[in-house]
């Protein structure tokens, strides 16, 4: 018995434990989900959540929430087996909304986005596609002499002759001299001014007046010197300081008149085939949209492509009555752009500073 009575507190505290743990077990037994007894026809879980819903202060009085839309319909209208009356129908969507406004929650950030103001947009949140603006429309067809009286005639002996004896004369303006060459034309003194005795260059005549057309005729001077090459280089040259002084102008590239065939046969510099190699470079230099060359040879050469003879006297220059021919070539091929000769209307006389 000596031994019952070391062991006999150990057995006693065993006994106990075993007691202890088996009445807990049935307690959990009984407050278990699944072991709860069901009333009427009811799951447990959802008499739970009822009495969860009930007791919550976010549900009011003949309402009853699922909370999120979690069960895709928020019920309103019909009565549930609680007794509480619903009203009508409103989808999953709208319950989520009207949940996140009880609970004070942030929208998704879709619905974040700061709204496209009618201002911004099309008016209905889209903004529209900028359109880019339309290119000019260029035209060429026939004017009538009212047409140059913005124009300004820059060349050498040939426009000479075209200011003197054509119907432009009073018209259009005429900044030419005979022996003119493309390599001078800006420094040579030859625009006279009123009321002034010396005359201007041409340089300082456009930094004072404005022109909408500039027709430029120079190329016979310049054959027997030079290259093509470096004859178009300072073609371009005075092409893009004429393009800096009268931005607003239309530039035509008359091509080079060529000479009789006599002319050209006589085995010296002035020969058509050089000037044809010249006035190739020439055409080059337009850009179709403010630069653009005139054949004038198609209005005075014949089927040999030289000058024909009953045109000039000298087999280089243009008889005075025949000067109409390079007169209306020039009406017939005129620039419109967007219907109109572009420009300032009227050139204005030379204004010098002091």
């Amino acid at each position: 018995m000596r031994w019952l009575k070391r062991w006999s507190f150990m057995i006693i505290l065993a006994i106990t434990g075993i007691v202890y743990c088996g009445a807990n077990r049935d307690l959990l037994e009984v407050t278990h989900w699944e072991n709860l007894i069901p009333v009427g026809e009811r799951n447990p879980q959802e008499d739970w959540m009822l009495l969860q819903e009930e007791s919550s202060p976010e549900s009011m009085p003949g309402e009853f929430t699922l909370g999120k839309g979690a069960y895709g319909k928020r019920l309103t209208g019909e009565t549930d087996q609680t007794g509480t009356e619903i009203s009508g129908t409103q989808d999953g969507e709208a319950g989520e909304a009207q949940d996140r406004e009880a609970a004070g929650a942030q929208p998704p950030d879709s619905d974040l986005r700061p709204p496209v103001t009618p201002e911004e947009g099309d008016g209905e949140g889209v903004l529209p596609e900028t359109e880019p603006e339309p290119e000019p429309e260029i035209v060429i067809g026939r004017v009538e002499e009212d047409y140059f009286a913005d124009a300004l005639f820059l060349g050498d002996s040939r426009t000479v002759g075209l200011g003197q004896y054509g119907s432009l004369r009073d018209i259009a303006t005429f900044y030419a001299s005979t022996g003119m060459t493309i390599y001078k034309i800006f420094n040579a003194e030859i625009v006279e001014v009123p009321d002034q005795q010396e005359k201007i260059t041409v340089e300082e005549a456009l930094q004072h007046q404005s022109f909408g057309k500039v027709y430029i005729m120079m190329g016979i001077n310049e054959v027997g010197s030079g290259t093509t090459e470096s004859f178009a280089k300072a073609y371009g040259e005075v092409i893009a300081r004429i393009q800096e002084l009268q931005p607003e102008a239309i530039i035509y590239i008359e091509g080079i008149l060529k000479v009789t065939k006599a002319r050209s046969d006589k085995g010296d510099y002035i020969n058509n085939e050089a000037i044809e190699a010249r006035n190739e470079a020439l055409s080059l230099l337009a850009d179709g949209e403010r630069i653009f060359y005139l054949d004038v040879n198609q209005a005075v050469c014949d089927e040999d492509g030289g000058l024909v003879k009953d045109y000039t006297s000298d087999g280089v220059h243009l008889k005075a009555k025949y000067i109409t021919l390079w007169e209306e070539y020039l009406k017939d091929n005129a620039v419109l752009i967007d219907g109109v000769g572009g420009g300032t209307e009227e050139a204005e006389a030379p204004e010098l500073s002091e």
